[in-house]
């Protein structure tokens, strides 16, 4: 039974828990994104969580020109089992979403200029649009042909991480920790902890906390990356049936579950689906809950969920 709360709009984690045992934390720079990480583990053990960040950077990332994933710009090449079990995700969610969600709208993604305030042509954008075609993507062995196509793994990878980071730390023995890497956010270990999800446009306010235990959420929100001109909001969530940004009735949704690539993903999908079809979406999706702000900045949570004291819960 879905219910609704009439709250603020969310986005973004912050981790609110007061951890008895001594733990190591910092943060780092990685994806574009500030990467804090923290653990009752040694110093060594936490620098070589970030090296692994440094690590999966050079592989996934489209904005390091020599990465796994740019070299793919140029068509067919070869990668490592690594980013392409990440291609794979991508294009699984591409294929469960009939293209709404699409890993090779690089091209779409680029001409939207975002720290400029730039509005592409619609030329431009039709364009672009011609690329956009993950059907188009082939695999054989670890080599991948895409046809020329720029993808982009934005909604895949960081969740991807925070999945790999979890492992590296549980094969390290470190019992429990936080690793938050911007709109995804994993706990593990015997506590729980209150994750607070930050008020979108807001001065830091929370909008809603969750009580977790070793689990992942992951957010996607149309207002990460956006401007407003004349009176209409321009943000990176973008319709590859249009190539403009996505227009639903959804500002934020924050999907939880034990996998954070899917969680990544299907945060993405929620949003380009609008609030009836994402609500189904998770519902019909085993061991995944979800929390849905709208537009009328009221939070709606799904079955597997309850609210306790103002603190959403898993039931």
């Amino acid at each position: 039974m879905k219910k609704g709360l009439t709250l603020g709009t969310v986005l973004i984690f912050a981790v609110l828990c007061s951890c008895a045992s001594p733990q190591s934390t910092a943060t780092e720079i990685y994806f574009d994104t500030a990467v804090t990480l923290t653990a009752d583990c040694s110093e060594e053990v936490l620098s070589g969580a970030f090296s692994l960040c440094a690590d999966y950077e050079k592989k996934l990332s489209r904005t390091k020109d020599d990465s796994e994933v740019s070299l793919l710009r140029a068509g067919k090449s070869k990668v490592c089992d690594e980013t392409l079990s990440v291609i794979r995700k991508g294009l699984y969610y591409s294929e469960l979403s009939h293209g709404k969600f699409d890993i090779t709208a690089a091209a779409l993604t680029d001409i939207w200029d975002y720290k400029n305030e730039v509005i592409p042509t619609k030329d431009e954008i039709a364009e672009a649009l011609k690329s956009v075609d993950y059907g188009s993507v082939s695999i054989s062995g670890n080599e991948v042909d895409t046809g020329g196509r720029a993808i982009d793994l934005g909604a895949v990878a960081k969740g991807y991480i925070a999945d790999k980071l979890l492992e590296y730390f549980k094969a390290n023995n470190t019992k429990s920790g936080i690793i938050n890497l911007g709109g995804n956010v994993t706990v593990f270990g015997d506590k729980y902890y209150t994750v607070g999800i930050k008020k979108p446009f807001g001065d830091g306010e929370l909008s809603a906390t969750l009580r977790l235990k070793n689990k992942s959420v992951s957010t996607s929100g149309i207002y990460e990356r956006c401007f407003e001109k004349d009176g209409v909001l321009y943000h990176h969530i973008l319709d590859t049936a249009t190539g403009y940004p996505a227009d639903t009735d959804i500002l934020s949704a924050s999907v939880i579950g034990d996998c954070s690539a899917d969680c990544d993903a299907l945060g993405t999908v929620c949003v380009l689906y609008g609030l009836d079809k994402a609500q189904e979406l998770i519902e019909n999706t085993a061991g995944f809950e979800a929390v849905f702000i709208d537009k009328d900045y009221r939070i709606h949570i799904t079955g597997g969920l309850r609210s306790v004291n103002g603190v959403i819960e898993l039931k």
